[in-house]
């Protein structure tokens, strides 16, 4: 169950509106790499991890990014607020406008709609911990592009708190995958490879034999 507090987790301030940013945002929203794809994924994996703590920390991430989804929100909204659909139309958002007015919709910054397989879950934890830490890393990258595309200082306040959260949550993964992979009882290799180097506990693993 969870307890639903009625603040952002961190306060949205927007100078003026700006439709050409709402539309590049939106992505955050509901794009691949977006906030309602992140929850949705963690919130799902936790159900096939073994590993009490790895679960633990995929439940408390994916609550948090429900409250990142909530901030996105919110700077879209205040970005589109009160438009018109002239304004609309010339910032790119005519068929936004069409189907869905001013309102809020899953969609990347290109108009396509949130799917289902933007989640990624294969109940192995290896690989649901790995394609974590990547999308922490995209979404990182996402906005730090964003950063460079507004002068607006609210924006690029919010813009940066999300791009800070989104470091420490794949610095956590990694600490659950290094947990994960040394949990021997959890997880193990179903195919041993004779001969192969385990990069994760040879400390003789050199840099150069990683890359060959």
């Amino acid at each position: 169950m969870w307890m639903y507090e009625k603040k952002l987790q961190r306060p949205i301030r927007i100078e003026k509106p700006d439709l050409r940013m709402a539309k590049f945002l939106i992505t955050q929203y509901g794009g691949p790499d977006g906030e309602l794809s992140a929850a949705l994924k963690y919130l799902n994996q936790r159900y096939s991890m073994k590993n009490k703590r790895a679960k633990a920390l995929l439940t408390d991430i994916g609550t948090e990014e429900l409250g990142h989804l909530e901030m996105i929100a919110t700077m879209v909204y205040k970005l589109v607020k009160n438009a018109t659909p002239e304004q609309m139309m010339a910032a790119g958002l005519g068929a936004q406008f069409a189907e869905h007015n001013r309102a809020l919709f899953y969609s990347d910054a290109n108009g396509n709609p949130w799917t289902a397989s933007y989640i990624q879950t294969k109940g192995d934890p290896i690989v649901d911990l790995i394609d974590d830490i990547a999308g922490e890393e995209k979404a990182r990258a996402t906005y730090e592009n964003l950063i460079q595309m507004t002068d607006d200082p609210g924006l690029i306040d919010a813009l940066r708190f999300l791009r800070e959260r989104e470091v420490v949550h794949a610095l956590r993964f990694r600490e659950a995958l290094y947990i994960v992979r040394e949990d021997k009882k959890n997880y193990k290799y179903d195919v041993e490879v004779d001969g192969a180097k385990d990069i994760f506990t040879d400390t003789n693993f050199t840099p150069d034999e990683i890359l060959d």
